[in-house]
């Protein structure tokens, strides 16, 4: 248990600290802008691209892997808009952020971070791949169940286009076309510009968890909302669950990947959620209580789900 205490240590550490910070400095949420922009748009698509350049093509494009992640992503989705629907009685933009809250982990912020620590280099990918994935799914879900909702006053055609501008134009996703790219091309950049992109990749998951933090810190809980209970039960619980099951019935894939996707799977709500709540002006204050919850919940049942993995109780194939 001390080993496992030693790896949560340092991840929660930074959020600690993040926060600790924002408290004893007094400082603006708005003061965190360059050090946002460092890390979303320089070290964590650097992160991205050194692994994957590193990677055989044909770790990259396995098909039921992607299918079986985003699948079980989205049951937990249905299953909270499904819920928040009836309770609601129709209200479909309140009930899509509270699907979001329930289905869509920090994976960007904490989850190459923690996944490399725990499972070493070898969880790149998978990392990398869900990443991805998961997020085109969401930046084109949000949008068009806002359109269906009236929040959103686009035509049908300016829509499409600003979701696939969206998706294409993300950072992370640019740097993991590249690095795909680079993988098939078998590309080594020069000495300099690798050791660059090192520098840069090692300090994404400091800055990133540290600015997590800061962040937590500056949106206090206002209030304990009732909706709060599923979706962390759905979210810390049946998320990774549902995940390892699917997993392990549609193929054998390496305990690595495996791991890691449950991993990622039991993160907690993502700051996006925050962000895409703020943007429609839908349930906002919900959205961020539900991300500070989340994440600190998250303490005891990521180190927990960690223990599971490393003292081997959980086997990396139910169905071998």
């Amino acid at each position: 248990m001390a080993d496992i205490f030693g790896l949560v240590l340092p991840f929660f550490g930074m959020i600690f600290l993040g926060a600790l910070a924002a408290r004893i400095s007094k400082q603006p949420i708005e003061a965190l802008g360059w050090m946002n922009i460092f890390i979303i748009y320089i070290a964590l698509p650097a992160l991205f691209f050194q692994l994957l350049a590193r990677t055989p093509i044909e770790q990259l494009t396995e098909w039921r892997y992607i299918f079986g992640v985003v699948f079980s992503t989205y049951i937990v989705f249905t299953i909270m808009f499904v819920g928040a629907l009836v309770v609601s009685r129709g209200a479909i933009a309140e009930s899509t952020i509270q699907g979001l809250a329930a289905a869509y982990g920090n994976i960007g912020y904490m989850g190459p971070g923690l996944a490399l620590l725990a499972f070493g280099p070898e969880a790149a990918v998978p990392v990398a791949l869900i990443f991805c994935f998961e997020n085109i799914v969401h930046f084109a879900v949000a949008p068009t169940m806002m359109a269906l909702a009236g929040g959103e006053k686009a035509s049908p055609m300016q829509l499409a286009i600003g979701v696939v501008k969206r998706i294409a134009l993300h950072p992370f996703i640019i740097a993991t076309a590249i690095g795909v790219v680079a993988a098939w091309a078998q590309f080594e950049p020069p000495a300099p510009i690798a050791r660059l992109l090192e520098y840069l990749a090692q300090a994404a998951a400091p800055c990133a968890l540290f600015a997590m933090g800061v962040t937590l810190a500056l949106r206090p809980l206002q209030r304990m909302p009732l909706e709060l209970a599923p979706i962390a039960a759905l979210k810390l619980i049946v998320h990774p669950i549902l995940c390892y099951v699917v997993l392990s019935a549609i193929g054998n894939f390496s305990e690595v990947w495996v791991f890691s996707a449950v991993l990622l799977a039991a993160l907690p709500t993502a700051t996006n959620v925050f962000v895409i709540a703020q943007q429609y002006g839908v349930w906002v204050q919900r959205a961020s209580a539900s991300v500070l919850v989340t994440t600190l919940l998250s303490v005891g049942t990521v180190t927990a789900l960690l223990y599971l993995i490393k003292s081997g109780i959980l086997p990396p194939d139910l169905f071998p």
